[in-house]
């Protein structure tokens, strides 16, 4: 049995669960989350908990136990709390601003970089070099914050880059000059 399935999911006051066939859906005071789970899984509400159960022993049942326990956990976290992830944007005069509902970076290459911001997912900006990415759901933002990331990811000798708050970047040694007779005079 799953350690992680086979533990049941608390519901808060002042959040709905509902299921409807093979879909769950979730509301909160920060919104409304759906979720469609798969058959080999099964979905009970009891009062002020959610218990997740698989119909068969396949090790596709077995997998998919934990990770709809997961996931609908982070969708009760995610409309009662929210998610939120920061980033920082590292090297001389890159910056990013936002216009309308399109985020702009200036990365460190000829042109600005245009990225959309998706349905769901809030991008504040403190300042130039600090990217404050919010929604409800956790896999939209975690995905737009990797999204971002890929387009400028932190180099290992100077650390630039775009990178997510408190992330370490080991870096390393660039070539050093040492002397001596090794050219021509």
């Amino acid at each position: 049995m799953s350690r992680i399935g086979k533990q049941p999911v608390i519901v808060p006051s002042g959040v709905k669960v509902a299921v409807s066939g093979m879909k769950v859906q979730v509301e909160g005071p920060k919104g409304k989350l759906e979720f469609g789970f798969r058959p080999e899984v099964t979905v009970d509400v009891a009062g002020q908990e959610v218990k997740i159960g698989r119909r068969n022993e396949s090790k596709l049942a077995r997998a998919l136990h934990g990770t709809t326990r997961a996931l609908l956990q982070n969708m009760i976290q995610g409309v009662v709390k929210g998610y939120l992830q920061n980033m920082d944007i590292v090297g001389v005069g890159w910056a990013a601003k936002i216009e309308g509902k399109k985020l702009i970076l200036m990365v460190g290459f000829c042109h600005s970089i245009d990225v959309d911001i998706p349905a769901g997912v809030n991008v504040k900006l403190p300042n130039p070099q600090r990217l404050e990415i919010s929604g409800i759901d956790k896999q939209a933002v975690r995905h737009f914050a990797a999204k971002l990331r890929g387009l400028r990811t932190p180099e290992p000798y100077k650390g630039k880059g775009i990178r997510y708050e408190g992330e370490h970047i080991a870096l390393k040694a660039g070539k050093s000059f040492v002397g001596g007779a090794g050219g021509k005079k």
